[in-house]
């Protein structure tokens, strides 16, 4: 039985996990046991769609997204039966970054409005031009651009001014959550790092941009590492029902602060530190290597958000152009680059094309030869991040003709992803060349052709994740390591599958599509 296979409930070893992945498409309730290995027959999962709209918005009802997860975690309650009693922790991830404003009493007051708005673009480019934005990059490894937190303030502050000053805080749905569950929430370092308002060294909000921005230190959540859990349900659910009833085999379990969802991806495909690097498509996309950051030396346990004090000597992690630096945890960063398009591209053009059945589409794009459609594509359905972050860019096809099919749009639409994450590897393999590329995510996973086209892209083996459920994984080793049940996260491999070896002919001839792509995309959008 491979290490990703699912175990029977008589099979599991506690303490157990229950995990909770909130992401850009569904929300996904799982069981883990003390061995990190998913418990079969517990799985609620729960589908939706992020609202979208033509001027750039990317929302959804945070009440929506809390109902949800409740119904996730109702339901594998239900699942595990008497399971449900050796529960150790709950452990949560979530898309990232996303924000939304509540007032003095908690209530949401704004959408939670996601990574993909780019009504903010005009913000980004003042920001840009008012600030040092090479200085903030390597200050909280975030570019001043559409996806992060300050030109998402900045947006909000300017377009609607009564609703800034009615925010009493600003939050993501870990938060919320957690408001809602306990009536406090911390914000993990985890998550806070994809928001572009962390300093990244001291593990503190950043002063220099709260202050361009107007905002108090007390407006955000208070910080906490991914270590420091709440116990003791003592909040009520939308209906007024204590959640300790609701929930009583988690009324005094911990539960730990959210951590951002490609952070989860790494730890939970085996992806923890630079012999493995981590590319993840799922909706969106991502190329990620773990390191340990030395930089950041604190003293003292971090309880509920104390951030401590010590001396802290400067990053030796510089951040490359285009890419970010995030963080797992207190003791480990997330260097990587991200794109806004992965399989929703694949989805979207299956839907708007007709194409037909998955097991068709993949003999199809299997039998087509590389790039030999005559297509240039920029698949920037949801605007641009690494490597350009040019948020407001639109996707393009070049080269249509009469003799195009469908079929062929397609192929070149997942080359082009595959283009994308070419470049930022290019930026994040220098002095890694023989690192493992580790590949997980449901869009990507179920494609073989596309795995044999990225393979070529990159021009190295790509390593097929046997962790269907990375992301779920990762949280539940966070959890396993923080109780103490395992001693670090790389005490259990992860499961690997098929290897798929770039063919030597194919290499060059991505090199030659990326110039193609390069070109069109200075001929449009270069700023």
């Amino acid at each position: 039985m491979s290490a990703g296979t699912p175990i029977a409930a008589a099979e599991a070893v506690g303490p157990l996990i229950l995990t909770i992945d909130i992401g850009t498409s569904s929300v996904r309730a799982l069981l883990y046991d003390a061995r990190a290995r998913l418990v079969a027959g517990v799985a609620a999962q729960e589908r939706y769609d992020v609202r979208s709209a033509a001027d750039g918005a990317s929302e959804d009802d945070p009440a929506a997204a809390l109902a949800r997860a409740e119904r996730c975690v109702d339901a594998a309650l239900a699942q595990a039966g008497p399971l449900a009693e050796r529960i150790g922790a709950v452990a949560l991830d979530t898309l990232v970054s996303n924000i939304m404003a509540i007032d003095a009493a908690g209530r949401p007051i704004t959408p939670l409005i996601t990574y993909a708005d780019t009504r903010n673009a005009a913000d980004a480019a003042r920001l840009q031009r008012e600030l040092d934005e090479r200085a903030v990059h390597q200050r909280t490894g975030c570019l001043l651009r559409t996806s992060y937190w300050p030109a998402r303030l900045a947006w909000l502050r300017r377009t609607q001014p009564d609703l800034w000053r009615a925010a009493a805080r600003w939050i993501t749905i870990g938060e919320y959550i957690e408001l809602r569950l306990f009536g406090a929430g911390r914000v993990s370092y985890s998550v806070a790092s994809w928001g572009g308002l962390l300093d990244r060294r001291a593990l503190t909000w950043d002063a220099p941009l709260l202050a361009h921005l107007g905002l108090a230190p007390d407006q955000l959540a208070p910080l906490a590492d991914v270590s420091a859990p709440l116990s003791g349900l003592s909040g009520r659910d939308s209906a007024g029902r204590p959640y300790a009833e609701r929930w009583p085999a988690l009324r005094d379990v911990p539960w730990f602060p959210a951590i951002g969802d490609g952070a989860a991806a790494n730890i939970g495909s085996g992806c923890t530190g630079p012999a493995r690097i981590a590319l993840t498509v799922g909706t969106t996309g991502a190329l990620r290597v773990v390191l340990n950051d030395q930089s950041v030396q604190k003293t003292g346990r971090q309880e509920d958000g104390e951030t401590g004090s010590a001396e802290r000597p400067p990053s030796p992690i510089e951040v490359p152009a285009g890419l970010w630096s995030y963080r797992v945890d207190g003791r480990r960063a997330l260097l990587g680059g991200a794109t806004s398009e992965g399989g929703n591209v694949y989805a979207w053009l299956r839907q708007t094309l007709s194409l037909g059945e998955p097991e068709a589409i993949e003999r199809a794009l299997a039998a087509q030869a590389a790039d030999g459609h005559g297509l240039t594509v920029l698949p920037f359905l949801a605007g641009e991040r690494s490597p350009g972050w040019a948020g407001d860019v639109r996707a393009t096809i070049h080269g249509l003709g009469l003799n195009t099919a469908p079929i062929d749009i397609l192929r070149a639409s997942l080359e082009a992803v595959a283009l994308r994450f070419a470049l930022i590897a290019q930026a994040l393999f220098q002095g890694q060349q023989q690192a493992a590329c580790i590949a997980s995510g449901g869009a990507l996973l179920s494609s073989p052709a596309w795995m044999q086209i990225i393979a070529d892209a990159l021009g190295r083996p790509v390593v097929a994740s046997d962790e269907r459920e990375a992301t779920s994984r990762g949280v539940a080793l966070l959890a396993l390591e923080s109780l103490g049940a395992i001693g670090a996260i790389d005490d259990l491999p992860a499961a690997d599958g098929a290897v798929y070896q770039p063919d030597p002919a194919c290499y060059p001839i991505y090199q030659a599509a990326i110039a193609r792509q390069r070109e069109l995309y200075e001929r449009f959008y270069a700023r």
